[in-house]
This record gives C-alpha cells, sequence and structure tokens, in this order.
C-alpha cells in the first residue's frame, strides 16, 4: 500500500517492491544474513534460559569444590562449617538485598556455602554414616521432580500457594529460633531440640517439620523457576542470570541440608 508520508514513500527501503534493490543488500547479502546463527544472549545482552543455566552450574561447580575441599580438610579444621555459615549468611544478605546482582559476590557466597555443606556433612556422615548419600539423591530427585512438573506447567506459582507460603516460612522461623533457643542455653540435651524430643504419635515432631520443610523449599523451587521465565519473558538484561542462579542455589542448599536433618532424625 502506498504511503502518503515523505519520509516512506521516496526511501527504496519502504517500496511496495520489497525486493532486495529496495534494502539496499544483494541476494547474496540476504542469502547470508538467513544462514547466520541467530543472536545469542552475548549478542544482544538479555536473559536467556541457556544463560542462566549456565551461571547456575558454575555456581554450583565452586560450592561443590569447596564442599569437598571442606570434607577432607573438617578432622584438622573442624571450625570450616561454621566459618561457613556466618560468610555465607553475610554474603546472603548481602546478595539478596543489592538492586542488581554481583557476579562476584555470588560466586563467593557459593564458596562459603560449599565450606559450610562440606563441613556439616562430614560431621552428620560420622555420626549417621550413609545419611549425605540419602539426603544428596534425595535432593536431586525432589529438584528434578519439580523442575520437570513446572516445564510441563503441571505446577505453577499462585498468590494465594505464595501466601500460604509465606505465612509458613514464619512459623518455621519462629520455631527454628526457639528451638535453637532451647538446645543453646541448655534446657533440652538433644542436638535437635524439640525436633527429635517431642514426638506425635511416635513419630518425632522434627519429621512432620522437616516434610514441612521440604514442602516449602520445593514450593521455593517454583518461585525461583517463576523468577527465571519471567525474566526471560520480559527480556531483562542478561545478568540477571546471575539473580537466578542465586535463588536456585539459596533453595538446593537449603532443601539439602533439610533432608539431611531430616534423615538424621528418622534414624532415631
Amino acid at each position: 500500500m502506498a504511503s502518503s508520508n515523505p519520509a516512506f514513500s521516496r526511501n527504496p527501503a519502504f517500496a511496495a517492491q520489497g525486493s532486495a534493490a529496495a534494502t539496499g543488500l544483494t541476494e547474496a547479502d540476504l542469502q547470508r544474513i538467513y544462514e547466520a546463527p541467530s543472536a545469542g544472549s552475548q549478542d544482544t545482552g538479555r536473559m536467556t534460559y541457556e544463560d542462566t543455566i549456565v551461571k547456575t552450574t558454575l555456581s554450583f561447580a565452586l560450592l561443590l569444590v569447596a564442599a569437598a575441599a571442606a570434607w577432607l580438610l573438617s578432622p584438622t579444621m573442624p571450625f570450616l562449617p561454621f566459618l561457613g555459615m556466618i560468610v555465607g549468611l553475610v554474603l546472603g544478605l548481602v546478595n539478596a538485598f543489592k538492586k542488581e546482582p554481583s557476579p562476584g559476590l555470588i560466586l563467593a557466597y557459593a564458596a562459603a556455602e560449599g565450606l559450610f555443606v562440606g563441613g556439616i556433612s562430614y560431621i552428620f556422615e560420622a555420626i549417621y554414616p550413609g545419611v549425605v548419600v540419602q539426603a544428596v539423591l534425595a535432593t536431586l530427585v525432589v529438584v528434578g521432580v519439580t523442575l520437570a512438573l513446572f516445564a510441563s506447567g503441571k505446577i505453577r506459582a499462585s498468590k494465594r500457594a505464595t501466601k500460604v507460603f509465606l505465612i509458613a516460612m514464619v512459623g518455621y522461623f519462629v520455631f527454628s529460633m526457639l528451638n535453637f533457643g532451647l538446645v543453646a542455653f541448655g534446657a533440652i540435651d538433644s542436638p535437635f531440640g524439640l525436633s527429635s524430643n517431642v514426638k506425635i504419635f511416635g513419630i518425632p515432631l522434627g519429621v512432620a517439620i522437616g516434610i514441612l520443610a521440604v514442602l516449602m523449599a520445593a514450593y521455593s523451587l517454583v518461585l525461583d523457576f517463576d523468577f527465571i521465565q519471567r525474566g526471560v519473558n520480559n527480556r531483562v538484561a542478561r545478568k540477571y542470570g546471575w539473580s537466578g542462579a542465586f535463588g536456585i542455589m539459596v533453595t538446593v542448599v537449603w532443601l539439602y541440608v533439610e533432608l539431611l536433618r531430616l534423615f538424621a532424625i528418622s534414624r532415631n
């Protein structure tokens, strides 16, 4: 359709023919453009699933290396898990409240969490042989099933479910602080506090709390996947792939620790 705007009608790029000559390109130029690979996140500067997976894999690789080092060094350096826990907590808060992601701080968090995970795994394995393998396998299963259900559209984050999740998180946090205080001040001699001392129908309270925590961690993974999906759909900057990696890492570490504790309490 002819245009009455002279800025368009006089420009061959907007000619009705739509030929190669109108665009100033030869047929060979058009063929090269057609055969060229599609632009990736490096070219567009936008967040993609592939780039986020790379960042997440790199973060977990560093976490596993630090965890292996902590496992090997724990017999001679038993303070490593506590050091990793404190540094990881500080870096986790810093990363959570930063407006823009910092790759260096996120990778430093991964290393600190690796020290914590490796050290605490060594302690649990010494007391409850085989519990680490159980926790690792269970973590992989939960993450895999949650990802598969999310990818298939079977589960999605919703406002109502998120409200329930937040209420449950507050209750879980209050219970954890109370339980920690009772153990720290010697009111309960069990290392798990109320989780192992209190029983409901012969089942330790910690088992019920642990199952609830695993369900909350699974839903937290759904929120992480939803965040990444919205980031990709909204074409946000590529750097926010680090935010996705950080979120998944926080949730998976939480899930693993909860499963580790759940299987340990079940041994009793």
